[in-house]
């Protein structure tokens, strides 16, 4: 679990294509790896990737097929910006919302409009996720905590502030590039919930029948 608070703007250092259309990732990060061991959690551009080793302030991560297929990560390169998180502990600090790491749609960079303070990044919304996001809602772009600031019929619109340009990738995003998309999940669960509550209720309806 991650809170979508990008704690190091990391770099692909290698890509070596392993069996089987997976891959293993070298990656820079000394902030992430001041602490990291085998087995541990990194969110690499929101997705959560399992540290295979960690050696002079660099890991290495296997990324399988369906997380390729599933994320913006296959289209990295040596020297490729990334964002990283450590997994949260119990005393870490909420600041972003509650992210899983787990992928749920690429989305392409529509446009993007300089403020005075900031700017305003219209993104792409795949089919099925629009029903997830709402407006003042939280969605992780690239494993970054953002607010929805408008919501349109097949996009939605993020300000970002100067940190945040700065500090993450999301401030060398041109339109056409492709990020990775998360849903918040509590979404995802009142759906679940709603449904099979519907569910229940068919049933009942049948068996009165």
């Amino acid at each position: 679990m991650f809170t979508g608070i990008v704690e190091e703007l990391g770099e692909v250092l290698g890509l070596e294509t392993l069996a089987g259309d997976a891959a293993r990732l070298t990656l820079r990060g000394p902030t992430v790896c001041s602490d990291a061991g085998h087995g541990d959690s990194i969110a690499v551009n929101g997705v959560c990737l399992t540290v295979v080793e960690v050696t002079d302030g660099a890991f290495t991560a296997d990324v399988m097929k369906e997380t390729l297929d599933r994320s913006a990560l296959g289209a990295l390169a040596t020297g490729s910006p990334v964002n990283l998180e450590r997994a949260v502990t119990m005393a870490t600090r909420l600041g972003g919302h509650l992210v899983q790491g787990h992928i749920d749609g690429v989305g392409v960079v529509r446009s993007r409009r300089a403020a005075e303070h900031w700017e305003l990044v219209e993104i792409s919304l795949p089919v099925g996720l629009s029903r997830y996001v709402v407006e003042k809602g939280s969605i992780a772009v690239d494993g970054v905590s953002l607010t929805v600031a408008a919501l349109g019929v097949s996009s939605f619109t993020v300000s970002l502030i100067p940190t945040t340009l700065a500090a993450t990738t999301l401030g060398r995003r041109a339109p056409g590039d492709q990020v990775n998309l998360e849903v918040d999940v509590l979404a995802k669960h009142v759906e679940r919930l709603m449904q099979a509550g519907t569910d229940t209720q068919d049933r009942e309806v049948a068996d009165d029948g």
